[in-house]
């Protein structure tokens, strides 16, 4: 029995999601190998609009037909009443984003790289405890729907998550790492040197006294901006009306500097596809453009919710309905080298690591966190690390004039590639003073 042919006679639009996927995951804990696991996934999600409500199911393995269509025809009795159309057949971006070659690396290789990794750390810090996650993905995905829109996508991950410790008496430097690609790469060797670089600067002290100063973000650091702009910039949130941004569309809100891109057509990238998980094709996005509100992201409910259409960034979990995302986000870089924005700055803190983030009110862009990692800057240079030390402020006040963005930037988090930041004047404040 085919689903969607049966679907079709019983509700006024369907649509039929199938996924088939497997992953490794080597794990490190504390220098030493810990375990090494294969999981398989593979399941079935419907949805439908019956007499105007939309209904959704998932069931994961198989599952009689009949039975998933039950569970649909009841979940619609209940379901929100939208006006959504599921989306006719369209041409869908070219981008790649599978190497066949990654399934095929042997799991010995993979813990390799994980002691590869371990033994550069402790090159560094004899003492340092080490974690380290390595897993490599592929996997498959097919939708089609009662319009005649069918896609299939196929996709692969390679990641990294590396994690230091390194205990001194009282004082505790945890710092932090991750990577992902399609390809297995030389990118976890370029994050492990951040890593030994961080390790290293951290081995001198510094004091600071509380107040307002310039702050410089690296990219890990700079997170805790991005965030509320990610929240802000979500459609859901637009629609709901806790968006600061709501109604802003075509206003200028920030620096001119800032310029911030949606964009799931980047070569190579796991993140990236030619169509989003209801079948509408995906395309570049500018959600900030010189410093003016260009536009949001939606999903095709909340599109159909806020009368407008949707931009290609409806994802999905096998057991949760679409909802929209962003993809690979890009928050464009600047001129300037980061040596050079450094050497301007004569008193200020360097951001690494932000602990605590997301907590709190941060769709109002408030943020008000405790530093995981930071530095003091004197005239241009990092005299060393600073302990006890946090930050407050709103970025709807502070992204209006951003000092500089660095020329260089990197991926955080896999998905989300940032410069350095300059903000020339945050509240800066020290236990310690």
């Amino acid at each position: 029995m085919d689903i969607l042919t049966t679907l079709r006679t019983q509700a006024e639009q369907a649509e039929v999601f199938t996924f088939e996927g497997e992953s490794t995951l080597v794990s490190f804990e504390a220098n030493e190998m810990k375990s090494a696991e294969v999981e398989e996934t593979q399941g079935t999600a419907l949805r439908c609009v019956l007499n105007g409500r939309l209904g959704f199911t998932a069931a994961s393995g198989r599952v009689p037909v009949a039975r998933l269509i039950e569970n649909l025809l009841a979940s619609a009795q209940y379901g929100d009443q939208v006006p959504i159309v599921f989306p006719a057949p369209a041409p869908g971006a070219k981008v790649v984003t599978y190497d066949p070659s990654l399934a095929g690396i042997p799991l010995a290789h993979l813990v390799e790289i994980g002691r590869e990794i371990i033994g550069r750390i402790l090159e560094v810090d004899a003492k340092a405890k080490v974690n380290v996650d390595i897993e490599r993905s592929v996997g498959s995905s097919r939708l089609r729907n009662s319009a005649g829109a069918e896609t299939d996508e196929q996709g692969s991950e390679f990641s990294v998550e590396i994690s230091v410790e390194r205990v001194r008496g009282d004082d505790v430097l945890i710092v932090d790492e991750a990577v992902n690609d399609i390809s297995l790469t030389t990118a976890y060797q370029e994050a492990v040197q951040r890593l030994v670089h961080r390790i290293k600067l951290a081995r001198r002290s510094a004091k600071l006294v509380s107040g307002r100063m310039s702050v410089l973000f690296s990219p890990a650091g700079s997170m805790v901006l991005a965030l509320p702009l990610i929240l802000a910039t979500n459609g859901k949130n637009v629609q709901r009306g806790i968006s600061p941004l709501s109604g802003k569309l075509g206003q200028k809100v920030f620096d001119a500097k800032l310029t911030l891109w949606d964009d799931p057509t980047v070569q190579g990238r796991p993140e990236s596809s030619r169509f989003d998980d209801e079948g509408v094709p995906c395309r570049r996005n500018a959600l900030i453009a010189g410093g003016v509100c260009e536009s949001f992201v939606y999903d095709l409910k909340t599109a159909a919710l806020m009368s407008t259409q949707s931009t290609g960034n409806g994802a999905r979990g096998l057991f949760s309905a679409p909802s929209p995302s962003v993809t690979n986000l890009l928050w464009e870089h600047g001129k300037t080298p980061l040596a050079d924005i450094l050497a301007e700055v004569k008193h200020g803190l360097w951001v690494e690591e932000v602990l605590g983030l997301g907590q709190g009110n941060a769709i109002s862009g408030a943020f008000s966190n405790t530093l995981g990692l930071a530095y003091v800057i004197e005239q241009g240079e990092i005299v060393g690390r600073i302990k006890d030390v946090s930050i407050a402020g709103n970025i709807y006040e502070h992204l209006r004039e951003v000092g500089a963005m660095s020329r260089e930037s990197y991926w955080v988090n896999g998905d989300i590639q940032m410069p350095y930041i300059l903000l020339p004047e945050l509240n800066v404040v020290c236990q310690d003073s």
